[in-house]
C-alpha cells in the first residue's frame, strides 16, 4: 500500500508541472485554437461493403475543413480557471434527436429535427481549481484521455494529414464527456509522473456497431446525458527522461445499458461492461520523432447488445449494424526525421520532416457470430511535413490501405481491393491573443 501511494504521488507531480508551465504564459485571458484544411485524391469508392471485392475502383477527389476549433482560458484568479473549446466540424451543421413521449416515456417515438443555422460541438467547458502540484480538480466537459490521439489531438501532434484511423474508428475522437477530473504531478529527476483520474458520463450500448465498435455509444443525442452508470478513467504519464513520454490509460463503464434513453431497455439482461486499455509512447530529439500506440477494448454481453438493437426502429438514429464485437484492437507507430538538424542546416534551411506511419485496427477483432473481414484494416502512409512556422504545418502524404489483413504481423494476402490516396493539408495550432 505504501508503494502504491508513493507511485500515485509521483504521477500527480508531472501533470501539475505541465499545467503550471502553461498557466505562466498568460496573466488573465488568452484566445486561440487550431484548424485543418484537407484535399485528397482517391482511387476507391465510398462503400467498402458494396461488393465482394470491397471498395470499387473509382477515381475521385475530395476537399474539406475537417475541423476549426476556437479555444479560450480565463483566470478568475490564480487558483480558479475557466477553459472552453468550441469545434466546428465539417462545416458545423448538425441535428438534434428528440423523443415524442406521448402518454408513456418508455414507448415514445423518435423524431429528428434539423437545427436552424447549424450546430457546433462544445468540445471542452470546465472550471479548474488549482490546489497543489499533486492534487487539482476540474469540473465540466473534459477530454477523455484514452489513447494517444485523444490526449494529443491537435494536428501538429501527428504526422499524417488525417487523424490516425484506429482512434477515429473504434472510439470517439476527440472524446469529450461531462464529469469531474482530478489531476496532478509528482516526482522529480528520473521519477517524474503525471496523472488524470475522471468520473464522466458513460456509454450507451445502443450506439455500438460492428463497424465502429463503441464510437457511436457516446451520448449526445439528447439534451442531457444519463449518468446512472458513469465511466471511470485513469491515465498515467511518465516523463522522467528528456524527450520521452510513456503513457497508459484505462477506461471502465459497468452496466452501460443503464445509460440508455429508454431506462428499462437492458433491465432483464446481464450487465454490459466496457473496458479499454491503452499504452502509448513518444520520443523526440533534435533528429527524430517516434510515436506509438496500442489500444485494446473488451465488452461483455455483446450478443445481448445485438439482440436489443434489433428491437429499435430505423428512425431511432442508431446504426442497427449487428455483430458487435467482444474485442476491438488498434496499434500504430510512426517515425519522422528532421532534415534541417540532420544536415545541420542554417536559418534559411526549411524545417522538413519526412515520415512513415503504420497502423492496424479492427472493430471486430473477436466476435461470436462471425467477423466481417472488411472491418480488418492495415495501412502504410509515407509523407512529408513542412513546418513553415513551429505551429503551422503543410502536410503531404500517400496512403496504401489493405483490407482483410494485418500487413505487418499477419497474412499479407488480401481478398479485397486496395485503397490508395494522396492527401495535402494545412494545419495550425496557437494562441492568437493573450493578456
Amino acid at each position: 500500500m505504501k508503494k502504491f501511494l508513493l507511485v500515485l504521488t509521483a504521477v500527480m507531480s508531472l501533470i501539475i508541472n505541465a499545467q503550471a508551465q502553461e498557466d505562466t504564459s498568460y496573466n488573465k485571458f488568452r484566445f486561440g485554437g487550431y484548424g485543418e484544411m484537407l484535399a485528397s485524391w482517391q482511387n476507391y469508392g465510398l462503400n467498402r461493403w458494396g461488393s465482394t471485392k470491397g471498395s470499387s475502383e473509382v477515381k475521385h477527389a475530395e476537399i474539406s475543413i475537417p475541423r476549426f476549433v476556437l479555444a479560450l482560458d480565463y483566470k478568475f484568479n490564480p487558483k480558479w480557471i475557466l477553459g472552453a473549446e468550441i469545434e466546428f466540424e465539417a462545416g458545423g451543421t448538425g441535428m438534434a434527436l428528440e423523443i415524442e413521449t406521448g402518454t408513456g416515456s418508455e414507448n415514445g417515438e423518435y423524431e429528428t429535427e434539423l437545427e436552424k443555422g447549424g450546430e457546433v460541438a462544445l468540445e471542452q467547458f470546465h472550471i479548474t481549481r488549482l490546489f497543489v502540484d499533486a492534487f487539482n480538480v476540474k469540473v465540466g466537459h473534459v477530454i477523455v484521455p484514452v489513447g494517444l490521439t485523444n490526449t494529443h489531438h491537435e494536428p501538429i501532434n501527428f504526422y499524417t494529414t488525417f487523424r490516425p484511423e484506429g482512434a477515429t474508428t473504434l472510439i470517439p475522437c476527440t472524446w469529450h464527456e461531462t464529469g469531474i477530473e482530478f489531476f496532478g504531478s509528482f516526482g522529480g529527476g528520473y521519477a517524474k509522473f503525471n496523472y488524470q483520474a475522471q468520473v464522466v458520463a458513460g456509454q450507451n450500448p445502443l450506439g455500438f456497431s460492428r463497424y465502429n465498435w463503441i464510437k457511436g455509444g457516446k451520448q449526445g443525442f439528447f439534451e442531457t446525458d444519463n449518468f446512472t452508470r458513469p465511466a471511470y478513467v485513469l491515465r498515467l504519464d511518465y516523463k522522467g527522461v528528456p524527450g520521452l513520454r510513456l503513457g497508459t490509460s484505462m477506461y471502465y463503464c459497468h452496466d452501460a445499458g443503464q445509460n440508455c434513453d429508454r431506462l428499462i431497455t437492458f433491465n432483464s439482461y446481464d450487465p454490459v461492461n466496457v473496458k479499454i486499455f491503452s499504452i502509448d509512447a513518444q520520443y523526440k530529439n533534435r533528429f527524430l520523432t517516434f510515436r506509438g500506440n496500442y489500444l485494446c477494448g473488451k465488452m461483455t454481453e455483446a450478443q445481448v447488445v445485438d439482440r436489443v438493437i434489433r428491437t429499435y426502429s430505423s428512425g431511432s438514429g442508431y446504426s442497427r449494424s449487428l455483430n458487435v464485437a467482444d474485442k476491438a484492437l488498434n496499434y500504430n507507430f510512426e517515425l519522422g526525421v528532421n532534415l534541417k538538424n540532420i544536415f545541420n542546416g542554417g536559418d534559411k534551411f526549411p524545417v522538413i520532416h519526412p515520415f512513415a506511419h503504420y497502423e492496424y485496427y479492427n472493430p471486430q477483432e473477436e466476435v461470436k457470430n462471425g467477423a466481417d473481414d472488411r472491418c480488418q484494416v492495415s495501412y502504410w502512409t509515407w509523407g512529408i511535413n513542412y513546418f513553415a512556422l513551429p505551429n503551422l504545418v503543410v502536410k503531404a502524404d500517400y496512403t496504401c490501405r489493405r483490407i482483410g489483413t494485418d500487413e505487418m504481423f499477419g497474412n499479407t494476402k488480401s481478398n479485397y481491393n486496395n485503397e490508395n490516396e494522396f492527401c495535402i493539408s494545412v494545419a495550425y495550432v496557437g494562441w492568437f491573443w493573450q493578456k
